[in-house]
């Protein structure tokens, strides 16, 4: 499993626990739809530790609790 892979099953995962759809997670992040779109479909290489900030705010989760999970396990250097 590649990174994005992993970002995105963290992203889905995290939506699936609270219940968010991907709208309600971008409208709780301020992070565009369109942006979360192109992350979860990985036509966004590198989505950058800013727009994931925002996506752990509208989890209302820190990037710690975000990269500390089992999708990340194993990890420790990732080429994108």
């Amino acid at each position: 499993m590649n990174a994005q892979d992993m970002l995105v099953e963290r992203i889905n995962n995290l939506c699936k626990e609270r219940r968010l759809t991907y709208y309600a997670l971008s409208y709780a992040s301020a992070v565009p739809m369109t942006t979360l779109m192109h992350i979860v479909d990985k036509s966004t290489a590198n989505p950058g530790v800013m727009t994931i900030g925002k996506l752990c705010d509208g989890f209302g989760i820190t990037l710690r609790e975000f990269f500390n999970a089992p999708e990340f396990d194993g990890i420790e250097h990732v080429d994108m």
